[in-house]
């Protein structure tokens, strides 16, 4: 199916060079809005908005881009189109390209889906990407991840409020289900065993699961949710017509200088599965993030891997 008219959100931070070299694009991710990327830039650090101008493209279906959520009948809720992480790399490119005329991009990073867009570009892109940071992150989602995203989707769809996705108000049961399957895979178990939830401001675990993770999920829109984990599902940054589904190929074509930067603890993009990828990639330096806040050690919740990833990045585009 087609999306006319489809929107692509986006933010940018700085200038933009005379010869257009300090270009950096920064995706969201499951989610996610541009503005929960902030975290990461900022005077003196390694994306410096007086140094560098910052792209920051919202995902297709995360609610401000074209999403199940803001687009008009008929291709509203359930009739949404099914988007990969391709497509998303595509309109980005054309954002890039033909909004701002940039034809070399200095850095692609991203968290999570953030981290597969990342991927994408360096693979669609080759000739245009000089350098990656995929943190938290795979080239393709591996049957584990999409195992993990089969419950997420049940426990949405479960609430009978849901109605197939042609609901009158938001399935706020399914919602309030989906955070709490979430919440036993975004952290890890030695997260929840030494109560790292405190250093968030929680004073039980219960007002963590309510307070962080209810309150995470009940801001979004189970449609938008379901688009998204679609597109997360398949990813893969071979299942397109350049590559026709040879991974390994796509990964091999990945010139861009590359920080790979796994969760060492990250339950669902393992760095068992980032560290092959990297073992195929002919520029690629495997370095995760030392840290139990397992998926979340890419989120910037607490300042000790907010300062290794950017310490990563200030290496490479050092380099």
């Amino acid at each position: 199916m087609t999306l006319p008219d489809a929107c692509l959100a986006y933010v940018t931070f700085g200038t933009l060079n005379a010869d257009k070299s300090n270009a950096i694009v920064y995706p969201t991710w499951y989610s996610g809005h541009h503005t929960d990327n902030l975290w990461l830039i900022g005077e003196g650090m390694a994306l410096d908005p007086n140094r560098y101008f910052i792209i920051i493209p919202n995902m297709l279906g995360n609610g401000l881009s074209s999403s199940p959520s803001n687009m008009p009948p008929p291709y509203n809720q359930a009739r949404f189109p099914k988007v990969t992480v391709y497509d998303n790399v595509q309109c980005q490119h054309r954002l890039v390209t033909e909004k701002f005329g940039i034809s070399r991009v200095a850095l692609v990073t991203g968290w999570s889906m953030g981290a597969q867009q990342t991927f994408q570009w360096a693979a669609s892109f080759p000739d245009m990407v000089e350098r990656i940071a995929p943190f938290c992150g795979t080239a393709k989602t591996w049957p584990h991840n999409f195992v993990f995203l089969e419950s997420v989707q049940a426990a949405l769809r479960a609430d009978a409020a849901w109605n197939n996705g042609w609901y009158k108000e938001q399935p706020w049961t399914g919602l309030r289900a989906v955070a709490r399957v979430y919440a036993g895979w975004g952290f890890s178990q030695a997260f929840y065993r030494e109560e790292k939830w405190r250093e968030l401001g929680y004073a039980t675990l219960e007002d963590f699961l309510v307070g962080f993770w209810e309150g995470f999920f009940l801001r979004r829109d189970a449609n938008n949710l379901l688009a998204m984990a679609w597109t997360w599902q398949h990813a893969d940054i071979s299942a397109n017509p350049t590559y026709n589904g040879d991974f390994d190929r796509a990964l091999a074509s990945i010139t861009a200088r590359a920080m790979i930067l796994p969760g060492q603890v990250d339950l669902y993009f393992t760095p068992e599965d980032g560290e092959y990828e990297a073992r195929r990639m002919p520029n690629a330096e495997f370095r995760p993030i030392p840290s139990i806040w397992g998926h979340f050690a890419g989120g910037g919740l607490n300042p000790v891997d907010t300062k290794f990833i950017d310490d990563a990045l200030k290496e490479l585009l050092a380099q």
